[in-house]
């Protein structure tokens, strides 16, 4: 498999602006523009981008409460995402969902999720959709490390394998549920390991490293295109920030933080590109003011957008 210089750019420009903007957003929380609580997912980029690299247009995805890049890579649009953020009309859910709800599903997007694990049986069920319709489509499923011993995890992994259902399962590993260290909560060095219980194959990729995990979902994803069942795989990453903004980050230490810090996934391409010749650093630093351009005019035009009426107030809220 050869990876186009349209992909690697592509991929290098969607790492930024998913790093752009998470950015933006911790400002703005800061700022008191932004209610409620956000999940970034700043180091994380590498595995959001290149897993959804490795799907067709058609094919879906499930999301997470750290969920901002998963969209943004699967087509999400800045200023829909901004406007959701800073609750306006505009946005993905007209303002009123926030953070943990965004969903678009023209895009194949089912949904970010503020339950731990919920996106997995969603993932499973839209396999099984697509298994019974035919219609080609594989579903890639994000999850967090803390996510992999909930009974949802178990349970749907199991009747994925049994009924060769195509989807992919993909842990993002960060190394912390909360503040629970991995090592603390789970029995298994590897979440990937996992997969020999339910006969299907289990894979760790170096999470920061963006063609690594493209090569990986893609390898999986075209085995469930041909209808030879699901596969896990984990990415080992790192979250730069806390858990949440309300996270004071007490659990881990500096010297750790600086060091996957040297690991940054955008640095690391961003060396490659030039030293494998895709691109001299005049290209990659347009790219990267193009996007800067995008995101503030994101920016404005969510502030410039109206908040949700009270007559609508109760529109859309179902429960």
């Amino acid at each position: 498999m050869e990876l186009s210089r349209e992909k690697k750019l592509w991929m290098y420009r969607k790492m930024y602006e998913i790093r752009c903007f998470e950015l933006e957003v911790d400002r703005l929380f800061k700022a008191n523009m932004i209610w409620g609580t956000c999940h970034l997912s700043v180091g994380e980029e590498a595995t959001a981008v290149g897993a959804i690299a490795a799907l067709e247009p058609e094919d879906m995805i499930t999301s997470t409460h750290r969920g901002h890049g998963h969209c943004l890579a699967k087509g999400g649009e800045l200023p829909r995402m901004f406007a959701e953020l800073l609750g306006r009309e505009t946005g993905y859910c007209r303002g009123k969902g926030g953070s943990m709800h965004i969903a678009d599903l023209d895009t194949g997007n089912l949904g970010a999720n503020g339950i731990v694990g919920g996106g997995i049986p969603i993932a499973t069920g839209a396999a099984l959709a697509s298994k019974m319709k035919k219609d080609g489509k594989v579903t890639l499923c994000f999850f967090g490390d803390g996510a992999n011993n909930q009974g949802v995890f178990h349970e749907s992994l199991n009747i994925a394998s049994l009924w060769k259902l195509p989807v992919v399962y993909l842990c993002e590993n960060n190394q912390y549920g909360m503040s629970g260290a991995f090592h603390k909560t789970t029995a298994a060095a590897n979440v990937a390991d996992r997969a020999a219980a339910y006969n299907m194959p289990g894979e760790v990729v170096d999470g920061n490293d963006v063609e690594e995990v493209y090569f990986a979902v893609k390898e999986a994803v075209d085995r469930a295109r041909r209808g030879e069942g699901p596969s896990l795989i984990e990415a080992k990453t790192y979250r730069w920030l806390g858990h949440s903004k309300s996270d004071a980050n007490l659990y881990r230490t500096k010297e750790e933080i600086e060091e996957w810090k040297a690991r940054c996934p955008i640095k690391r391409y961003r060396a490659k590109l030039i030293q494998e010749g895709v691109a001299a650093e005049e290209e990659l630093d347009g790219i990267e003011r193009e996007v800067e351009r995008q995101i503030q005019e994101a920016i404005e035009y969510a502030k410039n957008s109206p908040e949700p009426s009270v007559e609508t107030i109760a529109d859309d809220v179902y429960a």
